[in-house]
């Protein structure tokens, strides 16, 4: 019951809504370059990714770890083993990525070992209050996505009707640890929030929504950052919707509505849309 599903598994015995046990399961552990340019900075992002997803978007780019939770199990010892090593690459931040299922797990790597860099928690967003409040001094930088402004679209692509509800409790708690954006003398976060939105496309209505969503319960002070990366991934051969990029004109209409609100943050090149910077999950540094 960690995560908003409430799956009520016993995942000591079994597996979970997101198709793991209670061990850690991890795909990679490895410097990441592609993140926004205050995370990756020149030295990369310590990007630790979790197997299993409690989320299981359709078009997911890390449907091979999410869906079909490819991975290695690690104690909590190794995890924080990983921590080290990482840093010892110079890396600016040690990045949790999709780790909402292991998020008492986590906390236990990190009470062996709390690294001297910050500690980025990057999820979709899809988080329970409780497990981000559990969270509260373990983690410096919250890094959501905020998908979905309606039941409807949450449930078709994620099976998360109640998306939108949880993912607006869950960055009032984010919000409410870290209420300001901190940088270095170099431009590297330290502290703070950046919420992301993909562009779906022939979806530019929930983009409008979303940012909409956004400024009415939080004001235009929150960091953006507009992600225009999508390609199809996962089953999305099975939406044909989305089963293409987005176009320049869809993108452009969600960044000129960003910007017309006043957002401040970070819009992706339409050149970011390829699977070039997915990347190889082959267990890499664990």
């Amino acid at each position: 019951n960690i995560c908003p599903r409430e799956c009520g598994a016993d995942r000591e015995k079994g597996k979970g809504y997101c198709g793991v046990g209670q061990d850690f399961t991890l795909a990679r552990a490895a410097k990441h370059m592609w993140e926004e340019p205050c995370i990756s900075g020149a030295n990369g992002s310590g990007t630790v990714f979790f197997s299993g997803c409690a989320m299981k978007c359709v078009f997911c780019q890390n449907y091979k770890i999410s869906t079909e939770n490819f991975g290695k199990v690690l104690s909590a010892k190794e995890l924080a083993d990983c921590y080290k090593k990482l840093e010892e690459q110079g890396v600016h931040n040690i990045n949790l990525v999709s780790g909402t299922h292991f998020v008492n797990a986590i906390i236990e790597s990190l009470d062996i070992y709390k690294p001297s860099v910050p500690v980025v928690y990057n999820c979709g967003g899809y988080e329970s209050q409780t497990a981000i409040k559990a969270l509260q001094g373990y983690v410096d930088i919250y890094l959501p996505d905020f998908k979905y402004a309606t039941q409807e679209i949450a449930k078709k692509y994620s099976n998360a009707p109640d998306y939108p509800n949880v993912a607006l409790k869950a960055l009032e708690e984010m919000l409410q640890q870290q209420p300001k954006n901190i940088y270095d003398e170099n431009g590297i976060m330290q502290k703070g929030v950046i919420v992301r939105h993909l562009v779906l496309p022939a979806n530019t209505k929930n983009s409008i929504a979303v940012l909409d969503l956004l400024e009415k319960d939080f004001g235009n002070d929150i960091t953006i950052s507009l992600m225009a990366q999508y390609t199809p991934c996962g089953i999305a051969e099975q939406y044909p919707e989305i089963n293409r990029k987005i176009t320049k004109r869809e993108y452009n209409k969600v960044l000129s509505y960003l910007q017309e609100l006043g957002f401040d943050g970070f819009a992706q090149q339409l050149t970011s849309a390829t699977k070039d910077y997915i990347p190889n999950f082959d267990l890499q540094g664990l």
